[in-house]
């Protein structure tokens, strides 16, 4: 595993408590070309926040601590 899918993974495994606390979860399907492809499940899939979640949650936390990284998307 490279430095970036660690460094990811620790910064997902810091919001994922918060995604589970209200009935969802979080996984990273691929890292390519400093772009995150994560899937959402439970209560986040078709959540009127999801968007917020991503954008304001887990691509802020991830571009502001892992170099490389530029952008998240859901699958």
């Amino acid at each position: 595993m490279s430095d970036i899918n660690k460094q990811v993974d620790a910064m997902i495994d810091k919001i994922r408590p918060y995604i589970l606390r209200d009935g969802g979860d979080i996984e990273v399907t691929k890292i390519e070309e400093g772009i995150v492809y994560v899937r959402m499940f439970g209560a986040c899939e078709g959540c009127f926040a999801l968007d917020v979640t991503l954008k304001q949650g887990v691509e802020r936390l991830l571009l502001e601590n892992v170099p490389g990284i530029i952008g998240v998307v859901n699958v």
